[in-house]
């Protein structure tokens, strides 16, 4: 129900993109903890193999006081297990669960996976292989708020966890949710499933759902929803505004917020399937869709909007449609939501498409000894799709720069860095147009002339695991250029 994350050191995640919003993400982090222990390199030959088990839980959750009668909303806390090291097999372990310091604060129920002790408030969880997957779920712990149990009475779940490996034993360091109660609405909407092997010109429909795991009625919600590029919202509703994607102002997507009206009341879940309907163009590659949800606020709206200029739509309402649920409570809230995990989601959507990238360079001639020249390197997207790495943040290209014999440079972009004499890397935005293109600019002093011109060169580099050029580029021979500084 809330986001899980991993409790190693913050430095060990990339960066991110989380357009639309006006805070940061922790799903976010989740996310990008995800995709780099998924792209973690074995060691090298001379190297001894090593490993490290992570525990993954939410840093904190807010549990709703429990109503009078002792009723209460339950919430789960999803622990999980991961490992950097895939040549290494995790056969198996044991997670041991701490929740002493939640008696009188909130009642916990233990899946079957779990040993409780006598006082039920500590337990020991089996698990199996934590192979195949960056993360698996180990434990799913609910918890209530006990009957009585006042608002800000607070606890702590502790984690501690330990597996058998090809390697030998494991360890994992230990890790906690904080734990409190609170009154308000808790508003969440829920992860899509990633999508992959989608053609070009497909209509998708997605099942997005908005639910309110609190004790408060939200009176009003503030949907933001974002399409990358490669991606067209197939409708455009009354009650939304929307901000186009474009090359210049707007690089990476479409984001629509939208007003709803309906009250979101505890227990219930309603159903906005249409929000998520979209269709892959034929820029589409590697695209990501994003949805969100807040109370809605004037000041929220126009922090949403943050001035820029969005266009209502013109089509009917979107209407939030209630899924048959109970709803057992109705007190309208102006109090902040519980718990923030849960209201911003966002998945993956890969289409089965191509990009060509080609490598560009000019010569320079006419050129003199003592003369200050600019070679002007760099490459060009000539589609179909657009290239973006809104997940990992990596740059769309990589370019080996080689600087002519004779020459000095004595200007560069500053995303170029030397990595030998005359030599250079270049990395390019972590997105590219179809048709666009992206230059660098070198300033070169002409020390003196080589007998039928000096040669340059530039070249795409394939060797970022984020983002290979071979995944998508059907045509490597055009990612090499030279260029020649001569004289008259």
């Amino acid at each position: 129900m809330h986001a899980a994350h991993d409790h190693r050191p913050p430095s060990s995640s990339p960066t991110r993109i989380r357009p639309g919003r006006r805070r940061a993400i922790p799903v976010a982090f989740a996310v990008g903890a995800v995709l780099a222990l998924g792209s973690a390199a074995p060691a090298g030959a001379d190297e001894p193999e090593t490993d490290q088990l992570w525990i993954s839980a939410p840093y904190d959750l807010v549990l709703p006081t429990a109503d009078a009668d002792g009723s209460a909303t339950t919430n789960t806390v999803d622990v999980k297990l991961g490992h950097d090291n895939t040549n290494n097999s995790v056969t198996g372990g044991r997670l041991t669960v701490d929740a002493s310091e939640l008696a009188g604060v909130a009642e916990v129920s233990w899946p079957s996976t779990c040993a409780p002790a006598a006082d039920a408030l500590t337990a020991t969880c089996d698990f199996g292989s934590l192979d195949g997957a960056p993360y698996i779920s180990v434990a799913e712990i609910g918890l209530r708020a006990a009957a009585g149990a006042p608002a800000d009475a607070a606890g702590a779940l502790h984690f501690t966890a330990a597996a058998d490996s090809s390697f030998g034993p494991l360890t994992g360091y230990p890790a906690d949710t904080r734990i409190r109660l609170g009154d308000g609405p808790d508003l969440g909407v829920n992860q899509l499933p990633y999508r992959t092997g989608v053609k070009p010109g497909t209509d998708l429909t997605q099942p997005v759902r908005l639910t309110n795991h609190g004790n408060r009625t939200a009176d009003r919600t503030l949907l933001t929803l974002f399409a990358s590029h490669g991606l067209a919202f197939s409708q455009r509703f009354g009650n939304c505004t929307y901000l186009d994607a474009d090359p210049v102002t707007n690089q990476s997507g479409t984001t629509a917020v939208c007003v709803l009206d309906e009250p979101v009341v505890p227990g219930q879940v309603y159903d906005l399937a249409a929000a998520g309907a979209v269709r892959a163009t034929s820029a589409a590659l590697y695209e990501r869709f994003d949805h969100s949800v807040d109370q809605f606020s004037d000041e929220a709206y126009e922090q949403a909007l943050a001035g820029r200029p969005f266009v209502r739509g013109t089509g009917a309402d979107l209407r939030a449609t209630p899924v048959p649920a109970a709803a057992t409570r109705s007190a309208v809230s102006a109090v902040p939501d519980l718990n923030l995990d849960d209201n911003y989601r966002s998945t993956q959507i890969t289409a089965t498409n191509k990009a060509d990238l080609i490598a560009l360079a000019s010569d320079i001639t006419s050129a003199a000894p003592g003369d200050t020249v600019t070679a002007r390197i760099g490459v060009k997207n000539r589609g179909p799709a657009w290239v973006a790495s809104l997940g990992a943040g990596a740059s769309v290209a990589t370019l080996d720069v080689r600087i002519p014999q004779g020459t000095t440079v004595t200007g560069k972009p500053g995303t170029c860095y030397a990595t030998g004499t005359n030599r250079y890397t270049c990395r390019t935005p972590i997105l590219l147009w179809e048709k666009a293109r992206s230059t660098f600019d070198f300033t070169l002093r002409v020390d003196r002339l080589v007998e039928g011109g000096a040669k340059g060169s530039v070249a795409t580099l394939n060797d970022d695991p984020e983002l290979r050029i071979s995944a998508f580029d059907p045509r490597l021979a055009n990612n090499t250029a030279e260029f020649t500084v001569s004289g008259t």
